[in-house]
């Protein structure tokens, strides 16, 4: 049975050691394959799975791609704690570890240079949510906001200027930003209407403050539910750069990937 390269995410060179109880995709242990002044974390997948074909089909089969996220996102949490990786998306896959050197070589300034950005760095995502309780229990009146009247037009200008308090407030913690939704929300809002879903990239050693000024933030607004998640990968801050991976496989030892 031939086996392919998966590859999780390139890195810099770092002293730690990945967890000898880390597994990957198909129960595989990740290990490291060093190139030059770059670090590729790559595991083995059957090439009855990843190749190109059987790899589309297995996409749509949603037990299989869940827990192979899953595995997938488990080495890149591990690497996440030891270093500042550069992760690559779901299922990049090439033919071994010659064409994983090519990659890197082809794409080396560009690594280096997003490397260069997330070093020390990581993502904390913040969603927030009008709560369900402050919108069966407001007053009510005009908002002003898009036609809305009543009690759901309260809470959403509330929200609306909580939301835009708060990004204000991370946005001077953060080194750069990303804003998944408008911060405007919805003209018809409800309960747990989502409006806000942004990701910022802080400095690690600055994450404690950055988690204390979302926690006194939202203790601050009954409007509103606030939900922080993180420490990530910095999956948000490599997409602009096309470093997100490349789903495929090379067509011979020596390709580079294809989309």
């Amino acid at each position: 049975m031939c086996a392919l390269r998966y590859v999780y995410a390139i890195c810099r060179p770092f002293p730690a050691a990945l967890s000898a109880e880390l597994t990957g995709i198909a129960g595989v242990p990740p290990r490291l394959l060093r190139h030059r002044d770059l670090i590729a974390v790559v595991g083995s997948v059957p090439e009855r799975e990843f190749a190109a074909e059987p790899l589309r089909r297995r996409l749509e089969d949603v037990p299989w791609l869940e827990a192979t996220a899953r595995a997938h996102q488990s080495v890149i949490d591990s690497l996440t704690a030891v270093t500042s990786p550069l992760p690559l998306r779901l299922a990049t896959v090439l033919r071994d570890d010659s064409g994983v050197r090519v990659m890197m070589d082809e794409r080396r300034e560009d690594f280096l240079r997003t490397l260069d950005r997330l070093d020390g760095r990581v993502e904390w995502d913040v969603k927030v949510f009008l709560s369900g309780s402050s919108m069966s229990s407001g007053a009510t009146g005009s908002s002003g906001i898009s036609g809305i009247s009543g009690s759901s037009g309260k809470c959403l200008a509330s929200a609306d200027e909580f939301t835009r308090r708060l990004h204000d407030v991370l946005s001077r913690c953060a080194e750069e930003t990303r804003v998944r939704t408008p911060l405007n929300p919805a003209s018809s809002p409800g309960p747990d209407t989502e409006v806000l879903d942004a990701a910022y990239l802080v400095p690690r050693a600055e994450s404690e403050e950055f988690v204390e000024r979302v926690n006194a933030s939202a203790r601050d607004e009954p409007a509103v539910r606030v939900e922080l998640a993180g420490p990530w990968a910095a999956y948000s801050f490599t997409g602009s750069t096309g470093l997100t991976g490349f789903t495929g496989l090379t067509r011979s030892t020596s390709d580079t990937p294809w989309a």
